[in-house]
């Protein structure tokens, strides 16, 4: 559990180091790259300096987006599992495994059979690898965003979407922290806590505080 709760943490944390860094080589950026993502209050944010070329800017803003994406899906996976709703049928007949059976909480990624984490994996990495790597900057895999959204012709309107895109997915990496941690120390589900009005675990008698 405190290996997932710190992987979870570090990945988000790695996921908000990508805007740009204050290095004379950072000046080459075009005007409108540089302002995705670089919103008040903090502006351009690379405090380690990791941002040494147009490139790595624009790969870690990639990886920053896809990470957000993640997050998002993930929230949305939590509301819908807090609420019971689940698929008909086995996730593993084999092991007579339904969906209905795995827990709510982040305690159900353990009750998932290790060769099905494995498949889950396998095909992560493929789509990551093969299929969509986060190397572009607008997150258009292929999907027409631009067209659809009339990018070319309305430059503002791009850099808008793409800022609300970044900020859900930041607030969603935050959100999805937030509930696994909360969920490690008081033992309850976002529903639950919710239903309980149970929204700190200080003094309480609950948790480990």
């Amino acid at each position: 559990m405190k290996v997932v709760l710190i992987s979870t943490l570090l990945a988000s944390t790695n996921a908000f180091m990508s805007p740009l860094s204050t290095k004379a080589s950072s000046l080459a950026l075009k005007a409108e790259d540089m302002s995705v993502g670089a919103m008040e209050p903090l502006g351009f944010f690379d405090p380690l300096g990791y941002i040494d070329s147009p490139e790595t800017f624009e790969r870690y803003r990639a990886v920053e987006r896809k990470h957000g994406r993640i997050a998002m899906m993930a929230m949305a996976g939590v509301i819908v599992h807090n609420n019971k709703w689940t698929f008909d049928g086995y996730l593993s007949p084999s092991a007579n495994l339904k969906f209905s059976d795995i827990n709510e909480g982040i305690g159900g990624l353990f009750q998932v059979p290790k060769a099905g984490l494995a498949q889950i994996l396998v095909v992560c990495a493929l789509v990551e690898l093969a299929w969509w790597p986060a190397r572009q900057l607008d997150g258009d895999y292929g999907i027409r965003l631009g067209k659809w959204n009339n990018w070319d012709r309305e430059p503002e309107k791009k850099v808008r979407q793409q800022n609300a895109e970044l900020n859900n997915g930041r607030a969603a990496m935050m959100g999805i922290t937030g509930n696994i941690v909360a969920q490690v120390v008081t033992g309850q589900t976002f529903a639950e806590q919710a239903a309980s009005g149970h929204f700190s675990p200080f003094g309480d008698g609950q948790g480990f505080f």
